[in-house]
């Protein structure tokens, strides 16, 4: 297959995030010598450069139609890819540790077209199963582990509107037992009573009583009265009508 270098150089280096990328121990195809490279999987392309800052891939490794496998070599936490066919080329490579040797094996091995069609089969025909009733359930999501419990609050009281504070009861005046007695038609001051709210009443006035006759207007009637001061008002008027015209 023929691929354009610069194409692949700038897809190599680019920004987007990378499915793996570290060192590993690359060996040789001519002689047995390891040497260190800085290794970057994009895709279903393993790109390797000579060390991290390189801005151009030495090689490249197209992972299709592969196996990895564990292999034993000189190097520790070595594996290999090999490739169908005999001429095919086999890559034997070694990391660090082994945790970055089972990091590396599982991210190559789900790389290729292969892998992600099986994968895209397998559940196309999961699906076909679930809509056809097959009695096929899907995958229940697990139940999360309740947190501790918490010292529990106190419960919230309901707000209830206050009721009006009692207004004290005040004192109604009492009702005299009895009405005051009444005299000539008219009521009498009581000099003892019985209830007072307030200041004390003013001593009553003196009684009027009718006295006897001394002269004649005393026993007139009431034209003869009429008739006696109204010519004394009228001798007035006289008097000060004729002082007005005198100059």
């Amino acid at each position: 297959m023929k691929l354009n270098e610069r194409s692949l150089a700038f897809y190599a280096t680019c920004d987007a995030p990378v499915d793996n990328a570290g060192f590993l121990y690359k060996k040789g195809g001519r002689h047995a010598a390891y040497h260190r490279r800085w290794f970057v999987l994009r895709g279903n392309m393993l790109f390797y450069f000579e060390d991290a800052a390189s801005r151009e891939p030495v090689g490249v490794i197209i992972l299709e139609g592969c196996t990895v496998e564990l292999v034993e070599a000189a190097e520790e936490f070595a594996f290999a890819v090999r490739f169908a066919g005999t001429r095919a080329r086999t890559y034997v490579l070694a990391a660090e540790s082994q945790a970055a040797m089972e990091g590396w094996v599982k991210a190559l091995s789900r790389a290729s077209f292969d892998y992600l069609r099986l994968v895209v089969r397998e559940l196309e025909q999961q699906l076909a199963a679930v809509r056809g009733g097959g009695g096929m359930a899907l995958p229940q999501p697990q139940s999360l582990p309740l947190p501790p419990s918490l010292p529990s609050a106190p419960a919230p009281v309901p707000f209830l509107p206050s009721a009006p504070a009692p207004v004290p009861a005040l004192p109604l005046p009492r009702r005299p037992s009895a009405l005051p007695p009444k005299e000539n038609g008219c009521a009498v001051w009581s000099t003892e009573a019985t209830f007072r709210p307030g200041p004390e009443p003013p001593p009553p006035p003196p009684r009027r009583r009718a006295s006897a006759p001394h002269g004649p207007l005393d026993v007139a009637p009431f034209a003869r009265l009429h008739e006696c001061y109204g010519q004394e008002i009228r001798a007035l008027r006289g008097q000060w009508l004729s002082s007005r015209v005198q100059p």
